[in-house]
C-alpha cells in the first residue's frame, strides 16, 4: 500500500474528529507550522507506541542519523527515515526471520506494509510534551495515533557512555541510604573491534537502579547500558542515570 503522510507540531485539532476530506486543511495549516517547529528533532526526541492487539505494542524508534528501528512483538524491521516537505519518507527495510505466532505476524506485516519504501502523511501533536502523539494516515485516511515517551537523550540533556556489565545471578542486602538488595557486577571494556580488554577479578555491589533492567535469579547475563549525568542530582541522589540497552550474553544456571 503507498501511503502520502502529513507532517506538523502541534496541531490545535482533534484528530478524531477529523474527516478524510480535512486532509487538505491540515495539510495548509501544516505549511505554517512547519515554519516554526522542527518535526526531525520531535520525531528523534521520543520513542513511539501503539497498541495493535499483539502481544507486545509496535514500538517506532527515529535516530537523528536516518535510521528507524520498528520493533514489533517478534521481530525487528530496520530502515531509513526523513522528513521531505510535509512528509515521512521511508527506504527498503529489513527484517530479522524468527518464527512468530500468528499475531505477531500480523503486526509485521501491517509494519512492512506501512513503512517500506513510503512517503507517509503524518500529525505531531506534542502540546503535551510528556505524552505527545504521532499519527501516521494511510491514503485511504485511516488514521495509526503512536504515543510517545521520552528517550533517554532527551530526558537526561545529552548522550549516555555505554557501558557492559556482567550480572551475577544472586543479589546480596546491602545499605546505602536504606536496607535493600545490591545487584553483584563485574565491568567489562571492549575494544573497537568489540574484543574484550578488562573484565574486573571481583564481584562489586550496584546500588543504584538500572532502568529497564529485569534480574533474573536462574541466570548469568553480560548487559550494556547507557549511564546518564543526572543535572543537579539532589543530596540523596546518584549524580548518574542507569538505563538497560540489551542483553549480550545470557546462560542458564545449571
Amino acid at each position: 500500500m503507498r501511503l502520502s503522510y502529513i507532517a506538523l507540531v502541534l496541531l490545535p485539532l482533534s484528530l478524531a474528529a477529523c474527516q478524510t476530506h480535512d486532509i487538505q486543511n491540515v495539510r495548509d495549516q501544516a505549511v505554517q507550522l512547519l515554519q516554526q517547529k522542527n518535526p526531525t528533532k520531535t520525531l528523534a526526541a521520543y520513542t513511539w507506541q501503539t497498541d495493535t492487539g499483539a502481544p507486545k505494542p509496535l514500538i517506532l524508534n527515529f535516530a537523528q542519523d536516518g535510521r528507524l528501528a520498528i520493533s514489533t512483538s517478534c521481530n525487528t524491521i530496520a530502515t531509513s527515515w526523513q522528513v521531505d516537505g510535509q512528509d515521512l519518507v521511508t527506504g527498503n527495510s529489513m527484517m530479522t526471520q524468527m518464527a512468530c505466532p500468528t499475531a505477531a505476524m500480523r503486526q509485521e506485516a501491517f509494519a512492512a506494509q506501512l513503512f517500506d519504501q513510503a512517503k507517509i502523511p503524518f500529525v505531531i501533536d506534542a502540546s503535551d510534551s510528556q505524552k505527545p502523539t504521532l499519527t501516521l494516515m494511510d491514503n485511504t485516511g485511516k488514521r495509526y495515533v503512536f504515543t510517545g515517551s521520552m528517550t533517554a537523550e532527551t530526558q537526561y540533556q545529552g548522550e549516555g557512555q555505554v557501558m557492559f556489565y556482567e550480572i551475577h545471578p544472586q543479589t546480596k542486602t546491602c545499605t546505602g541510604m536504606m536496607r535493600q538488595q545490591c545487584l553483584q557486577v563485574k565491568e567489562i571494556r571492549y575494544n573497537q573491534q568489540g574484543l574484550k580488554i578488562h573484565q574486573d577479578a571481583n564481584w562489586s555491589l550496584f546500588y543504584g537502579q538500572i532502568q529497564g533492567f529485569e534480574h533474573n535469579p536462574k541466570e548469568r547475563q553480560v548487559i550494556r547500558v547507557k549511564r546518564y549525568d543526572i543535572k543537579n542530582p539532589a543530596a540523596d541522589q546518584s549524580k548518574y542515570a542507569y538505563i538497560y540497552d540489551m542483553t549480550i550474553e545470557r546462560g542458564m544456571l545449571k
